[in-house]
């Protein structure tokens, strides 16, 4: 018969058989985080070096056209922005002038070359066409009405730029490329330019060409599981 001692000090082993084991699940279990991630902060830092090397080769390709364009590249958004409207379209006009068109000829062929270059095509995940009006319309007599008409003719504009971007013979050879990540984006008045306080109309109307990286869609996606953690 085993004594009492005996019989406690194998239910000691026991146990501290078992806290060893949790021990070693609890180690693994941090790896395992810690590597996740590492893993997580080396793609965000990949995607943040990719996109800069994205702005420096359109920077590289467009410094001497910006300002004879009135254009400008922003580093953050990489959006390249037309800023000269009586050069983009005329007054309440979708059609483009021969001066734009004559822009984008130049234009669009280098941009795409520049994008799709085999270091940057799978990171590039949009090309967003997108078309700002001022906050104001001729007649409109409300708000809404205002907005709303701003609405159809940025739409209309970003529509025929699209139309006049794949159909150009510049751009056949990367179509499919192009098609499976362009976009037309018309957005009204909903972001006008603002400058000492009040609406600058004239800057406020405008074409924007800007990318969206796939570090866009990853960093949503962290920042839903970040909120999904703190709902748990």
């Amino acid at each position: 018969m085993k004594k009492p001692d005996e019989h406690w000090m194998q239910i000691s082993d026991v146990m501290s058989g078992l806290m060893i084991v949790f021990m070693f699940i609890a180690i693994a279990f941090m790896v395992q985080v810690q590597n996740e991630q590492r893993q997580k902060n080396e793609m965000i830092y990949n995607y943040a070096v990719v996109k800069h090397e994205i702005y420096a080769a359109l920077f590289e390709e467009f410094k001497d056209d910006l300002p004879k364009w009135n254009a400008e590249l922003d580093e953050e958004t990489l959006t390249l922005r037309f800023k000269e409207p009586d050069i983009l379209f005329g007054v309440g006009s979708d059609l483009l002038t021969p001066k734009f068109q004559e822009i984008l000829n130049d234009f669009l062929p280098r941009y795409v070359k520049v994008i799709s270059r085999e270091a940057f095509k799978d990171y590039v995940d949009e090309i967003r066409i997108e078309g700002h009006t001022d906050p104001f319309w001729a007649g409109a007599e409300t708000r809404q009405q205002e907005y709303l008409n701003n609405m159809t003719l940025s739409q209309a504009r970003t529509q025929a730029v699209l139309s006049y971007a794949i159909n150009m013979p510049a751009l056949q050879e990367n179509l499919e490329w192009i098609i499976r990540r362009i976009t037309a984006n018309g957005l009204s008045s909903s972001r006008p330019i603002i400058f000492n306080g009040e609406v600058d109309a004239k800057l406020s109307r405008r074409v924007d060409f800007r990318i969206r990286t796939k570090a866009d869609e990853k960093m949503n996606e962290l920042a839903q599981e970040v909120i999904g953690n703190g709902k748990n």
